[in-house]
């Protein structure tokens, strides 16, 4: 129960324990280098430790907001995915890790954005009492200083009787303060799943707000509202000695007045590298926007599926992989992501698209897939395609033994493959892979239909090639009415199935996962075998838990490798 499957979670633990550590180490390093500074003692005075706790917080907000886009950077993976020699076996898997990556950093954004909010909160309350006249000493005379000529401010706040809030909006950092804020919080709302799944154009265009977030952040510390202390102020002024006598200051020559200037922004020098980098990526998408995309064949499919075959030049694909699509005459800025359906094998590329939103039900209706007759290929709407990306699912082909999942609509990854294979086959190319088992969960019978095509030209192939063990598929129905169960029944003994047309026999219900893996690491006792999965949460949960269940502690024995497909 050990083995690689503990090795492989161990290093996604250790990544972001390492994630984890990066942002102690620069928190508690800034919190005491503020907490201790010269320079900022008589901000201390004003203060207190609110100063070092808002400091240190937005340095890991720094930290986290550089790290945020790279996961996002979908050429940038595909790059290391594909061409980088360190990214094999273990760390290869950690790249299709990228999403959670990506929401576990900005889980950390909004943890230290909202302590650096509520420390300037403190701050700036602590400011507006050190004006009141109940205030004496030290605080008091800090306050006070910027009323006379030649004397810098400490205290942004300059009269007790000022109005806080419209003090703070009338700052840059106020201002852009309750940008950035506005901007987090609908960012993280829109984010959630239910928000996805109810409307990913809500989502998506809501998630564009990030460029408002990080032009607020580049010139959110221009307004420089915490001050310290000049370094020449502090050569003339020794605050170790001075403070102890502020009421002399100016007439003792060793303590004339204190002069006080904002900290320089840095906020943009942390975050310019990856912004660079992704408008790169945004640069390339519209590059590719511009290239023509040729629409050669539409198909309409029952339960709500439309087809579409495509070519574009110099496009190179590999099984698995996912492109990213917009149609101008629905949205300019929206661009969704679907699954190659074909093989790089084939002289153009394909997708299935299941009606499942707003912007996929337009996209039906607007290549006429709702009526009687499609459109013809003049006069269907403009097509721009970018990718394609790598993901998990082009791994398949370097395992000995390889378990292909899909629930629903999830098996369109798997068409690709297959398709492959089955060029592969008939080409007699020699493959690591010797086995491949595919399972499919599915509640409507009508689904199967353009799938059901491939499998038995599949089926047909590997039994001409001698190589029929080389594929083992199993279908799942789990919904059915009384009318298809008396038609199943009555056709059951026939040499191929009633619903797909396959040799192979439907089952109906749900697999039990334990005893399918249980058989599988039984009929492969020392392999690795690689699972795939693409389909909902809860699945992929349970799959996780069989790959970790039924792997063997001895090195020598069978290990389950568990990849999640996820854009």
């Amino acid at each position: 129960m050990m083995g690689c499957w503990i090795l492989n979670e161990s290093l996604s633990v250790i990544l972001v324990l390492s994630w984890l550590g990066v942002n102690l180490y620069l928190f508690i390093d800034t919190f005491c280098w503020y907490e201790e500074e010269e320079s900022f003692l008589y901000t201390r005075v004003i203060l207190g430790s609110t100063l070092a706790w808002a400091r240190a917080s937005a340095v890991c907000l720094n930290f986290n907001c550089m790290l945020i886009l790279l996961p996002i950077s979908r050429n940038l993976i595909s790059f290391m995915r594909g061409t980088s020699t360190c990214c094999r076996g273990l760390w290869r898997r950690q790249l299709d890790k990228n999403l959670k990556f990506h929401k576990l950093v900005a889980y950390g954004i909004a943890v230290n954005a909202t302590i650096h909010i509520v420390a300037h909160l403190c701050n700036l309350q602590r400011y507006h009492w050190s004006q009141s006249a109940e205030v004496q000493g030290l605080p008091a005379t800090l306050s006070k200083l910027g009323n006379a000529p030649n004397e810098s401010y400490l205290n942004p706040i300059r009269t007790f009787h000022t109005n806080t809030i419209t003090e703070l909006l009338t700052t840059i950092a106020g201002v852009t303060g309750l940008i950035i804020s506005l901007a987090l919080v609908l960012i993280m709302t829109s984010s959630t799943e239910s928000i996805r799944q109810v409307s990913y154009e809500l989502f998506w265009y809501t998630h564009h707000v990030f460029i408002i977030f990080f032009i607020g952040l580049a010139i959110h510390g221009a307004g420089r509202i915490v001050r310290g202390q000049t370094p020449e102020s502090q050569l003339l002024h020794n605050v170790t000695f001075c403070r102890d006598h502020h009421a002399q200051w100016q007439k003792m020559a060793q303590c004339p007045m204190p002069q006080f200037s904002g900290k320089e922004p840095s906020a943009w020098k942390w975050v310019l590298g990856p912004v660079v980098l992704y408008a790169c990526e945004r640069i390339i998408r519209f590059w590719r926007f511009q290239q023509e995309v040729v629409i050669t064949k539409v198909v309409s499919h029952p339960s709500g599926v439309l087809e579409l075959h495509m070519k574009k030049r110099n496009f190179k694909m590999a099984p698995g992989q996912y492109i990213l699509v917009q149609c101008p005459s629905i949205s300019w800025l929206e661009w969704h992501p679907f699954t190659l359906t074909s093989a790089p094998q084939e002289d153009f590329f394909s997708l299935h698209i299941r009606v499942a939103g707003d912007w996929t039900e337009a996209l039906w209706k607007a290549f006429g897939a709702e009526g009687q007759a499609l459109k013809e290929p003049w006069s269907l709407p403009r097509l721009a395609v970018d990718g394609p990306f790598g993901t998990t699912l082009t791994d398949v082909f370097h395992y000995p033994v390889s378990v292909c999942i899909a629930a629903g609509i999830g098996v369109t990854p798997f068409a690709s493959l297959l398709k492959s294979i089955w060029y592969k086959c008939e080409s007699q190319t020699q493959l690591k892979l010797s086995k491949v088992y595919f399972y499919w969960i599915c509640r409507d019978p009508k689904a199967f239909e353009w799938f059901a095509d491939l499998l038995l030209s599949l089926e047909t192939l590997m039994s001409e090639r001698g190589k029929a063990h080389f594929l083992s598929y199993h279908i799942f129905l789990t919904s059915w009415d009384e009318n298809q169960a008396v038609h199943i029944a009555l056709h059951w003994d026939e040499n191929t199935d009633v619903v797909t047309g396959l040799k192979q026999k439907t089952f109906y219900g749900r697999p039990n996962w334990s005893n399918e893996f249980r058989q599988l690491a039984y009929a492969h006792p020392s392999s690795s075998i690689g699972v795939f999965f693409c389909g909902p949460k809860a699945l992929s949960k349970t799959l996780q838990r069989m790959c970790h269940l039924y792997s063997s502690a001895d090195p020598r024995g069978v290990h389950f490798y568990y990849n999640k497909e996820s854009f």
